[in-house]
């Protein structure tokens, strides 16, 4: 299945870009294999604005954030999520504005140092001041309103951002237009996943702007992309399984042979997350736990 990645964006590092009547879009320095061009920080409003996702710890980057909002008064700081290119910068943001965090937090999951990178790191430490946990909670300022959407998927504690006044997303990590989203366990959940790209499907917005790289605009077909992607590859491990039972490192060098070598492991907790909704939907049954375990077609 092949999706219509849109990756044409025209940044300076630093400069602050005015994207559409009520947002503006400061891009970070940290371009990378999971940040595409960089954190795009979006300030939405005028005069008393709000702040989403200010990025990773970067005192460059914060004075860009400042720069852009001179004379006017940051009263919402904004997290989808508390990865190290989304968070980390919140605190110093609001202890040079006085702007409240708004987000949710998340248990900590330990890191597999010896494991395979396939994200950014996690900011432990990220605590908001008020919980959106859940989803629902109405933000609001001078001539613009939003809705907090709980997301879960990419991580336990994601959160999308509607712009009710634009009919548009801030969509974080969930729905990107550069690449897949990672969806790695036990913080990520395909289950939790597929059932947030469907929330944000029926709600009809005319446009995502995701956290990393330019806006989708035609986004029905762009999610039921996303959608089909995720069910192919579903797809593949039940074919596969057809054959016999096995386990994850005996099925990825056969599923990803197109696949550098080198990037197998990443490979595998991918799939883990996609055997795991297998087999909560009961179409596979597995001996065992995690990416050990041996998976067989049920019944």
């Amino acid at each position: 299945m092949s999706i219509p990645y849109v990756r044409d964006i025209d940044i300076e590092y630093g400069r602050c870009d005015q994207v559409s009547p009520l947002i503006r879009r400061v891009t970070a320095n940290n371009p990378g294999p999971f940040t595409f061009k960089g954190t795009g920080t979006y300030i939405v409003g005028k005069g008393e604005v709000a702040v989403i996702d200010p990025g990773p710890d970067d005192p460059v980057h914060l004075q860009a954030i400042l720069q852009a909002v001179a004379g006017e008064t940051v009263t919402h700081i904004l997290i989808t999520h508390h990865h190290s290119d989304h968070s980390p910068l919140a605190g110093a943001l609001k202890a040079a504005t006085g702007a409240t965090i708004y987000g949710c937090a998340v248990a900590g999951h330990d890191e597999d140092d010896d494991g395979p990178k396939m994200e950014a790191g996690h900011d432990l430490s990220f605590q908001p001041d008020v919980s959106l946990c859940g989803g629902g909670q109405v933000i609001s300022g001078p001539g613009w309103t939003m809705e907090a959407i709980a997301t879960p998927g990419h991580t336990s504690n994601h959160i999308c951002f509607t712009l009710r006044e634009e009919n548009a997303c801030f969509s974080g990590d969930h729905i990107m237009g550069w690449s897949t989203t990672v969806i790695t366990p036990p913080d990520g959940d395909m289950t939790d996943y597929l059932a947030s790209l469907d929330d944000i499907r029926g709600r009809r917005f005319d446009v995502l702007w995701p956290t990393h790289g330019p806006p989708i605009r035609d986004v029905d077909a762009f999610i039921q992309a996303y959608i089909d992607h995720r069910q192919e590859r579903l797809d593949q491990i039940l074919g596969a399984l057809k054959s016999g039972p096995a386990k994850i490192r005996e099925l990825v060098p056969r599923l990803y042979a197109d696949v550098d070598s080198r990037l197998h492991p990443a490979a595998a907790r991918s799939m883990l997350a996609g055997m795991e909704h297998l087999v909560r939907k009961g179409q596979l049954t597995a001996d065992g736990d995690g990416p050990d375990a041996t998976y067989r077609l049920a019944g």
